[in-house]
């Protein structure tokens, strides 16, 4: 089983990049693949709970949600919570907050990293 770590940058609306990461994160998961998600920069705010989208839209933290769920792991940058004024309790449920030493680990662990 292949591990892959899938680092997002881009916002959850507005642009597709998280939207389809998290798509394919999903995907290997359902492959049974070993699959870890870490948020930085704007797509910090993909964890945010709580998230209200139009009806027929993508909900990202939903999308979250189901990598968890599918025993995925889902780390937030701790420094781009803070810059965003994110507490750790606004998080989807299951998603932690993160760290630079986190990421080097889950990087140095990984047999494929993919950046969105």
């Amino acid at each position: 089983m292949a591990k892959h770590l899938f680092i997002l940058n881009d916002p959850p609306y507005g642009t597709e990049r998280s939207y389809n990461g998290l798509r394919l994160a999903r995907s290997l998961l359902n492959s049974q693949e070993d699959v870890r998600v870490f948020l930085m920069g704007d797509a910090a705010s993909c964890a945010a709970a709580g998230q209200k989208v139009p009806q027929g839209y993508y909900n990202i933290a939903d999308m979250l949600g189901g990598v968890i769920r599918r025993k995925g792991e889902v780390a937030v940058c701790g420094t781009c919570m803070d810059a965003r004024g994110m507490a750790e309790e606004r998080l989807v449920e299951g998603a932690v907050r993160g760290s630079m030493d986190l990421l080097t680990e889950w990087t140095e662990a990984a047999d494929k990293v993919l950046v969105f």
